[in-house]
């Protein structure tokens, strides 16, 4: 279908929602773009449809799409992860030159990526994988995007990447929520992260829901005051705001013309894995990223709803009764506690960022990433212009939480948060990710852990060792506890 007319200047295959938008978004920015799809019929739907009249060229085979790029070739799969990606992989690299450019836009696992970059390099094909977050809106209007991968490559792309993403104000000017993360599996290693965060604050959020409802007993139209108060300061974000007009939703399909569409819906929680690839990253980094596990872990326990509907009738706790309290300081309370919580999952995010750029000499560089999530992502929110500052005034800032303003912040909301935890307890409401965010903050700023007794464990069965803390030269022990044991000690593991 490309005949001898113009040539695209980029090629986009996968005409679902994300792919359909960015193609779109691509268009609207001067570009000339071609297309393709695996099912074909949706070739010629979208441009005879959505796309009618703009400059695309429809692709009915990979070979119609290369032979329809301007050199050198630049092609983004917008495909679903996994196998399909190395399907479309294989179809393109025959008919590729050396110097043309593959670019994986997908939620792809970043030891795919580092794999595909390294097995293309060898075939002088150039490799990106890039993360792309901000939904169907954010592909049409500006998302965030992160590319890693080719640093060749990112020159080739970087003007088109640059015009299509969010813009946010810094300074006097506009810059592009987009810049080169860092070589092979970089780009969509930080968009990993990025979504764990987005599950830890999902479920904050749902748990400020959850003590609002269960504690206050508020209606629906009293937590979208609420929620529409908290987007006015501190917690400023998309999901925040999101969360304020789901909360005023009516159900206009329901019986009851006057319910509400939220009210309507199973407490069923789904994901697509991102979540869990950061929490096994971090197991592997040996980076204690304990609020997005739980946020992740929460989502399972939400999945098993028959077993909790029995076991709801079996097991025994307590029921929130009466709230006998000021009602507006719990309300305050809860707001930092979720502030505070917040702060500890980006700290946490960011944590394992640096852990993992240092292991993979990736070179991120952190403050940008808080730029790239500033606009078009889900997990924008206002104080990631704070979370950039923070890392541009210290680049080596080994936690978000030593930073002035962090520190501040959190001493600021700490004892909401405390009583707010507390509560959650005693009243029997699950709070997974504001506990466990206070327990990381609290064993973060502890300077003697008992680690001593399980490291004395561990010693005790498994001659594993130990270190003395008056030994200047940091030397390995092993004790003989039984008088039975010998002298041979096991390897240790500290990561």
């Amino acid at each position: 279908m490309s005949g001898d007319g113009p040539k695209g200047d980029i090629g986009v295959v996968g005409l679902a929602v994300m792919g359909e938008n960015l193609v779109l978004n691509i268009e609207s920015r001067g570009y000339t773009v071609a297309v393709h799809n695996r099912t074909v019929s949706k070739v010629d739907k979208f441009v005879g449809g959505r796309g009618k009249g703009k400059k695309l060229i429809g692709c009915k085979t990979p070979k119609e799409m290369v032979d329809a790029l301007k050199t050198p070739r630049k092609i983004m799969l917008m495909v679903k992860a996994g196998q399909v990606v190395d399907g479309f992989i294989n179809k393109f690299v025959p008919l590729l030159e050396p110097g043309d450019i593959l670019i994986d836009g997908g939620n792809s696992n970043f030891n795919d990526t580092n794999r595909r970059f390294a097995d293309l390099e060898e075939k002088k094909i150039l490799f990106m994988g890039c993360g792309v977050s901000g939904g169907e809106e954010g592909a049409l209007k500006g998302p965030s995007i992160m590319p890693g991968g080719s640093e060749q490559a990112w020159e080739e792309v970087k003007e088109i990447f640059q015009a299509i993403a969010a813009q946010v104000t810094e300074g006097e000017t506009k810059v592009p929520c987009c810049d080169f993360v860092g070589i092979g599996g970089a780009g969509h290693y930080v968009k990993m992260v990025h979504n764990g965060i987005e599950y830890g604050d999902m479920q904050l959020i749902c748990e400020a829901y959850s003590l609002l409802k269960h504690v206050l007993k508020l209606d629906n139209q009293q937590m979208h005051k609420i929620f529409d108060e908290y987007n006015k300061g501190d917690l400023d974000s998309f999901l925040i705001e999101i969360t304020r007009d789901i909360l005023n939703k009516k159900d206009g399909e329901s019986d009851d013309s006057k319910g509400y569409v939220l009210d309507a819906i199973m407490d069923k929680a789904g994901q697509k894995g991102t979540g869990k690839w950061t929490g096994i990253s971090a197991l592997n980094q040996g980076m204690p990223v304990t609020l997005i596990a739980e946020a992740v872990f929460a989502r399972c326990l939400s999945a098993q709803k028959e077993e909790r509907v029995k076991a709801s009738k079996i097991l025994n706790g307590p029921e929130p009764g009466t709230f006998s309290g000021d009602k507006d300081s719990l309300i305050e309370d809860i707001k930092h506690a979720l502030y505070a919580s917040k702060i500890v999952s980006y700290a946490q995010g960011f944590v394992l960022i640096r852990a993992a750029s240092d292991d993979y000499k990736w070179e991120i560089n952190l403050g940008s990433c808080a730029l790239m999530w500033r606009g078009g992502c889900i997990i924008r929110s206002k104080f990631l212009g704070n979370i950039k500052q923070a890392f541009d005034t210290n680049p080596e800032l080994r936690n978000l939480m030593l930073d002035d303003f962090f520190k501040e912040a959190i001493e600021a909301a700490q004892a909401g948060w405390r009583r707010v935890c507390a509560l959650a307890i005693t009243a029997g409401i699950p709070c997974p990710c504001f506990t466990s965010a206070l327990s990381y903050y609290d064993g973060y700023r502890t300077a003697r852990l008992p680690a001593n007794l399980l490291q004395a464990q561990r010693d005790y069965f498994g001659a594993h060792q130990y270190q003395r803390i008056d030994d200047k030269d940091n030397g390995w022990y092993h004790t003989n506890w039984t008088g039975r044991g010998g002298s041979t000690a096991s390897s240790t593991y500290s990561k």
